[in-house]
């Protein structure tokens, strides 16, 4: 019985594994480097604003505020 379970398991699995293939073309040196460079601001802008909930002094969020306003604005014109 566990034997025919298995086989349904590596059944499914194989379906399933050519269901989500698609094919896409191979991206540009370019755009690897535009998207890294989105991914990498994305990920600041995460971060300034986990930061932003944590600052305790006034200054300190002003600075992360406008960070994240200009980290905003890169992401917004890309």
């Amino acid at each position: 019985m566990a034997r025919g379970f298995e086989s349904k398991d590596v059944e499914f699995q194989q379906a399933e594994a050519a269901r989500g293939t698609t094919v896409r073309r191979a991206l540009t040196a370019e755009e690897r480097e535009a998207h890294a460079r989105r991914r990498t601001t994305e990920l600041a802008l995460a971060r300034a604003k986990a930061d932003l909930v944590a600052a305790r002094s006034d200054a300190h969020r002003r600075m992360l505020a406008d960070a994240i306003s200009a980290l905003q604005k890169q992401l917004d014109g890309a």
